[in-house]
């Protein structure tokens, strides 16, 4: 049993939102075989009241609190510097002292970074193996995110894409292995920095599937005479916000034209004032809900009409675990290993939501069909132990289940 340093940008529990869940199954491959030393940042208050859960899990825990007013201040430094102002963000002299203590007083194996954005900390001990995590290539979000936004937001964001993307090169080209979320994301790193494609390779996302089941005994969250369409996420969350509003414009008006019933609900944490302004007739933002799994599991139809995410989304998997159908966006479709049309259906112009949407509304038994082969589909091939098990043979491979804890 050897002794690792886990350190993510966000605490990883509890598994509420999609960092956060993959985070979450990370720690518990890590913890099947060694002791495990967590650092992270808590940026929800909410969350302070499970530390003393992942204390109980880990050997170690330290969490620093981030304001994110404060900590957007602060990345301003990375103008100055010339660094990405990501870096800046999560740069903390507290965590970073903990660090290099933890690092003195134990035998540390292996350090595993989740994020980019945490391996300025492993950085500083280049004797420790590193495994990093990226999930997505965080650097062609802030790329995309451009073209959507005027000057000086669209200079902004792409010189945070390109000063992000040579930190990520970097820190690749020192890591023992670096991990994405799907074949396509890997391989876009790949094309995007050819210098750091050494031990690159996709580690799939995956999905809970006894938590995330159907239950007859799950009582509906809906009135008896609506349609209810459904999208879930953190709705402080730049592509969801602009996935509901680009939904409820574009595409919601063309479907209550002759489905006057159909209402849209937004479920998830943190609304932002622009999709609190959504609400209407035909719209209901919930904020946080208790429990996601009766929105899921009544919804007529799931969307996730996603334009600037990337990868796999877990939104799109617990659905398709419920057993619900799932209209989504092209990109995230192909994302998946799941066949289009049986298991999941693709869209990305408003007609063919639509039209995907109407025809799973007139049909129910094809969309039960298409619910079930999704489930199925989940069940068979998204079993988080399996994809994160990956880890632990690169672990292994660096000698670190034989380290001796000091």
């Amino acid at each position: 049993m050897a002794d690792l340093l886990y350190l993510v940008h966000r605490l990883p529990y509890p598994p509420n939102k999609g960092d956060k869940v993959r985070s979450f199954h990370l720690l518990k491959q890590l913890l099947a075989g060694h002791r495990v030393h967590l650092g992270s940042f808590v940026d929800d208050p909410a969350d302070e009241t499970h530390l003393p859960y992942l204390r109980g899990l880990c050997a170690s825990l330290h969490v620093e609190r981030l304001h994110p007013i404060r900590a957007r201040l602060a990345s301003l430094a990375g103008l100055l510097s010339g660094d990405a102002l990501t870096l800046h963000y999560y740069r903390h002299a507290g965590l970073a002292r903990w660090v290099d203590e933890t690092v003195a007083r134990q035998n540390i194996a292996a350090t595993v970074v989740f994020s980019s954005s945490m391996a300025q900390y492993a950085q500083r001990h280049p004797r420790i193996p590193m495994l990093v995590d990226f999930v997505d290539v965080d650097s062609a979000k802030w790329t995309d995110y451009a073209p959507n936004h005027r000057w000086p937001m669209s200079w902004l964001y792409r010189r945070e894409g390109q000063r992000l993307l040579a930190c990520e090169s970097a820190v690749a080209q020192q890591a023992k292995a670096s991990y994405f979320a799907t074949d396509k994301e890997a391989e876009l790193f790949r094309r995007l920095a050819p210098e750091a494609a050494a031990g690159v390779q996709a580690m799939n996302n995956g999905v809970d599937a006894q938590y995330f089941a159907p239950d007859p005994q799950r009582a509906t969250p809906f009135g008896k005479d609506e349609l209810p369409l459904v999208f879930t996420g953190a709705m402080d969350y730049w592509p969801n916000v602009d996935a509901v509003g680009w939904f409820a414009a574009e595409v919601l008006p063309l479907l209550r034209k002759r489905w006057p019933a159909l209402r849209l609900h937004i479920v998830g944490r943190s609304p932002t004032p622009a999709v609190r302004a959504l609400a209407n007739e035909a719209v209901t933002v919930t904020g946080t809900v208790p429990d996601v799994r009766p929105y899921l599991q009544h919804a007529a139809v799931v969307v996730a009409p996603l334009r600037l995410a990337r990868g796999i989304q877990n939104k799109i998997l617990e659905a398709m675990a419920m057993a619900r159908p799932v209209v989504a966006a092209g990109a995230c479709v192909d994302a998946l290993q799941a066949e289009p049309g049986a298991e999941v259906l693709a869209a990305d112009a408003p007609a063919d939501y639509a039209r995907c949407i109407e025809m799973l509304l007139q049909a129910p038994e094809r969309a039960a069909a298409i619910g079930g082969a999704g489930r199925r589909r989940v069940l068979q091939t998204y079993d988080w132990s399996t994809h994160m098990a990956l880890i632990e043979g690169r672990l292994s491979a660096l000698g670190a289940a034989a380290a001796v804890p000091a």
